[in-house]
C-alpha cells in the first residue's frame, strides 16, 4: 500500500487544475485523458475504485440495440461507434461475441421485424461486426440444444461486443494509465464537501477512510463524478444542475457454465426485457432485473434471484432446473438514469437510456458527468479535456492519444520474449487461453516484467489460488503497482475470484492466505478476517 500512502501525502501539498470525485468509469476516462494530454489531476474515492456501478455490469459493450424500439437512432449511432473505437483500440480485451437470439410465439414484433432490425443495426455499426442471421426453431435447437425453443417462433442472430476480463478491472487500467501519466489518486478518501473562495481556487474537506484524518485538497476545477452518488455531491456543494438521477436496480447471477459455445444466449424475460446468458469464463452470469429504486445503496432480494431462476429456467432445458445452491455469486448494482431535474422519470421504465450529461457551472468551475456506461466512456473523457479547457486549464499536450493498448513495436517485444522462453508453456491445464494472451490483455507493457518475475523464478508462473489462472508473480505486481486496500479489491475487483469461486472455498484456500501475505504483511491475518 506504499502507493497510496504516497499519494495521501501529495494531495493536500499543491494546487490542481482539476480534482476528480469518484473513481469509476466517469472518473477514471476523465482523469486519463486529461492526465494525459498534461493537467494536474487528483482523484478520490469513498471506496475502491470502480467499487460501485462499475464492477456491476453485464460486461457488455454493446451499441444499444434495444434503443432503435423507441427509435432513438442517434443514440445507437453513437453507441455503436463508441463500441467499435473500443474493439479497434482494445483488441486484447473488447472483442466481438454473437448474441443468439431466440423470440417467443406471443413477443411484441414478429421476428423478421427484429431481424430486419439486427440489420439496420449492423449497417448503423458501419459493418464493424458479422452479418445478423436468421435463425428457424431447428437452426435454434440445432446449434445450442438447451434452448427451449416450444413456445419460440424462431430468432436472429447478431454481434456486439464483450470484456474478456471484467469491468472493473477494465475502469482500474485507465486510473493506471492516469498514475503513469502523473495523476494523484487515492481510494478509500471521502469527499465531505467543497467550497470555492474568491480566489477562484475550490476547497475540498476529504478524510481518509482507514485512519479518519481529514485535510484539504486544492483545485482550480472540481469534477463530479460520483456515479450515482452526483447529486449527493452536489447538494454538498450547493450546485444545482438541469439533470438528475433516478435508479434501477440490476442484478446477475454466476453460475457453473451453462453452454460451451463462446456466445450471449439473449432471450425476452417475463418483464419484457432482454434477458441473457452470458459467458464468463468457466462460468455463465445470468440476468438482469430492472427495478425501480430510490437509493443507489442495493442488495440481492430472495425475489431478485427467484425472478432470475425462475426465467433461466423457462427458457433453456437443462438436466436439473438451476436452484438457490447452484449460484456461485451475485452482481447486484444500481443503473444511473439521466433524467430532468424536477421529473420522476416515470414514462415506461424500460424506455429510459444509459446516455450521459454533462453540466457544466461555468461561473464556478464545476462539472457534474451524469449517467454514461462503459461503452460510451471514450467520449466521456474527450468531452471532459474540451470543457476543462473552456474553463481556462491549459492542455500541454492536447493531441495526445490517451487510450488504447500500447504500441504495436512493444507488444511484438513482449511476445518475441514469451515464445522464446516457451510463456504458454507454463499455461493451466483449465485455463480458457493461453498466458501469453491474458499477460497482454491486462498488463500491456508492464506483462514484460512479468516475464522477468518468470525467468529469474519459475514459481512464479504458479497458479496462487486453485480454481483460477491467476499468478504468484501477477500477486507481486499488484502489490506495488494497484493500490489494494483491502482483500476484497482484490478478489473482487484487481481480479473477478470472488466472482467465480464460492466465498466458503475461498475461505479454505491457502493460497488466499499466502496472497494476503503479500499484499498486506503484518495485516495479512487482520484483512483476512475482515473480508470473511
Amino acid at each position: 500500500m506504499q502507493l497510496r500512502e504516497r499519494n495521501l501525502g501529495k494531495l493536500s501539498h499543491t494546487t490542481y487544475d482539476v480534482l476528480i470525485i469518484g473513481g469509476g468509469i466517469n472518473g477514471a476516462v476523465s482523469a486519463a485523458a486529461l492526465a494525459g494530454r498534461g493537467a494536474k489531476v487528483a482523484l478520490i474515492d469513498k471506496g475502491d475504485f470502480a467499487g460501485f456501478t462499475s464492477q456491476h455490469s453485464s460486461n457488455l459493450i454493446w451499441g444499444g440495440i434495444k434503443y432503435l424500439e423507441t427509435y432513438d437512432f442517434r443514440l445507437v449511432w453513437k453507441l455503436c461507434q463508441s463500441r467499435n473505437q473500443l474493439m479497434k483500440n482494445y483488441p486484447s480485451t473488447v472483442k466481438e461475441i454473437r448474441f443468439f437470439t431466440t423470440v417467443p410465439q406471443d413477443f411484441r414484433y414478429p421476428r423478421l421485424l427484429l431481424w430486419l432490425g439486427a440489420w439496420l443495426y449492423w449497417l448503423m455499426g458501419k459493418g464493424f461486426t458479422q452479418l445478423p442471421r436468421l435463425l428457424s426453431r431447428n437452426d435454434i435447437k440445432k446449434e445450442e440444444d438447451i434452448i427451449n425453443t416450444e413456445n419460440s417462433q424462431g430468432g436472429f442472430e447478431y454481434s456486439d461486443a464483450y470484456l474478456h476480463d471484467n469491468d472493473a478491472r477494465f475502469v482500474f487500467n485507465f486510473i493506471r494509465s492516469a498514475l503513469n501519466c502523473g495523476c494523484i489518486a487515492a481510494n478509500y478518501v471521502e469527499s465531505l464537501g467543497a467550497q470555492r473562495g474568491t480566489d477562484k481556487v475550490w476547497r475540498t474537506q476529504a478524510r481518509d477512510h482507514m485512519n479518519g484524518k481529514e485535510f484539504e485538497i486544492k483545485s482550480k476545477v472540481l469534477l463530479n463524478a460520483a456515479g450515482p452518488f452526483v447529486d449527493q455531491h452536489n447538494q454538498l456543494t450547493g450546485q444545482k444542475t438541469p439533470h438528475q438521477h433516478v435508479f434501477s436496480k440490476g442484478v446477475h447471477l454466476i453460475v457453473d457454465r451453462l453452454t460451451p459455445h463462446q456466445r450471449v444466449l439473449a432471450f425476452f424475460a417475463s418483464d419484457g426485457r432482454l434477458f441473457f446468458a452470458i459467458p464468463m469464463g468457466v462460468k455463465t452470469c445470468i440476468g438482469t432485473t430492472d427495478t425501480p429504486v430510490k437509493d443507489p445503496t442495493t442488495t440481492v432480494t430472495a425475489e431478485n434471484r427467484q425472478f432470475i431462476l425462475d426465467n433461466i429456467n423457462k427458457l433453456l432445458t437443462l438436466k436439473e432446473p438451476l436452484k438457490t445452491e447452484d449460484i456461485i455469486a451475485a452482481r447486484c448494482g444500481v443503473r444511473p438514469l439521466v433524467v430532468k431535474t424536477g421529473t420522476s422519470g416515470k414514462r415506461d421504465w424500460l424506455e429510459l437510456s444509459r446516455k450521459h450529461e454533462i453540466d457544466v457551472n461555468w461561473e464556478s468551475d464545476h462539472i457534474s458527468i451524469f449517467g454514461g456506461k462503459l461503452t460510451d466512456c471514450l467520449n466521456v473523457g474527450e468531452e471532459i479535456c474540451e470543457l476543462v479547457q473552456a474553463l481556462g486549464v491549459i492542455l500541454p499536450h492536447p493531441q495526445y492519444s490517451w487510450f488504447g493498448e500500447p504500441p504495436e513495436a512493444i507488444k511484438k517485444a513482449f511476445l518475441h520474449q514469451a515464445e522464446l522462453m516457451d510463456l504458454d508453456g507454463y499455461t493451466p491445464p483449465n485455463s480458457t487461453e493461453k498466458l501469453t494472451c491474458r499477460l497482454w490483455r491486462r498488463y500491456g507493457s508492464e506483462a514484460i516484467n512479468l516475464l522477468e518475475m518468470i525467468r529469474t523464478d519459475p514459481q512464479q508462473a504458479e497458479v496462487l489460488i486453485e480454481g483460477t489462472e491467476y499468478l504468484r508473480c501477477e500477486l507481486q505486481l499488484a502489490a506495488r503497482r494497484e493500490m489494494i486496500v483491502r482483500l476484497e479489491d482484490f478478489l473482487r475487483r484487481r481480479s473477478k475470484i470472488a466472482l467465480i469461486i464460492r466465498q466458503q472455498e475461498l475461505k479454505r484456500s491457502a493460497g488466499v492466505r499466502e496472497a494476503c501475505e503479500t499484499l498486506f504483511g503484518q495485516q495479512a491475518k487482520e484483512k483476512f478476517a475482515e473480508y470473511f
